[in-house]
């Protein structure tokens, strides 16, 4: 239940926001309507829409919330030395949020908007994609950085509602590690995980190379023009893309 006595002192904005918050952490979407946002927050319906403008106004900036927590998690930890391993930190990181708030992460990933994507979801993915690219300027991806972080998305969400549909936080975290180091295994040469006298070809080490250059570009493109440096992106692209 929402404790009135928390919001003592706080202006009616923020009492929805926190009865919201709550309401939907102890009963999930269907628990967050509006009889029950204004019953909890001490306020009259109309409140909810001259703040927010409707339901799903609400229901926005409470994932707003969620996405500034979950950013700033991933500002707060250490970078580890070995891009890898900080991927791996960082899939770690996103399970562990989600199964510690099912309910909010259902509302931030659950109901994808393509043509109006959240702008915090697109400062998470610029996130995901710093990380794969220091993999990429240390030689170690095996595929396009882009590429490397939508698989990674895809099968992080996966597993996260996989879990959080099993029971969530109380479930075995076997499927998440799992899931977790075959698709590192899929985009990255990671040695800690390679065998021995596994060789690469000259066509994957060949690619390493030019995902790595790729990155490198979008670093520091001299002593290129910006019309060359995307020509010279083109190819590498093409060149990594391209079946062996």
């Amino acid at each position: 239940m929402v404790n009135m006595e928390s919001m003592t002192g706080m202006n009616p904005r923020d009492r929805i926001l926190q009865a919201a918050a709550r309401l939907l952490a102890e009963g999930g979407r269907e628990a967050v309507s509006t009889r029950a946002v204004s019953s909890a927050a001490g306020v009259q319906a109309p409140t909810i829409y001259r703040q927010f403008g409707d339901m799903q106004g609400l229901l926005d900036v409470v994932a707003s919330h969620g996405y500034a927590t979950y950013l700033a998690s991933h500002r707060a930890r250490e970078t580890d030395q070995d891009p890898v391993e900080d991927l791996r930190r960082g899939w770690n990181l996103h399970v562990d949020f989600g199964l510690a708030n099912p309910a909010l992460y259902m509302l931030m990933y659950g109901n994808p908007r393509p043509d109006t994507p959240h702008p915090a979801a697109a400062e998470l993915q610029d996130v995901l994609l710093d990380l794969v690219r220091r993999v990429a300027e240390a030689g170690r991806l095996r595929v396009g950085i882009e590429h490397a972080a939508d698989m990674l998305s895809a099968a992080g969400a996966g597993v996260v509602f996989v879990l959080i549909a099993q029971g969530g936080a109380s479930r075995d975290r076997t499927l998440s590690v799992a899931t977790r180091e075959a698709i590192l295994a899929a985009i990255t040469t990671d040695q800690n995980t390679a065998s021995a006298h596994a060789r690469p070809s000259p066509r994957s080490d060949a690619t390493h190379h030019a995902v790595a250059l790729k990155a490198s570009l979008s670093r520091d493109a001299r002593p290129f023009t910006a019309a060359e440096c995307a020509l010279f992106a083109e190819w590498l692209t093409r060149f990594i893309e391209t079946e062996p």
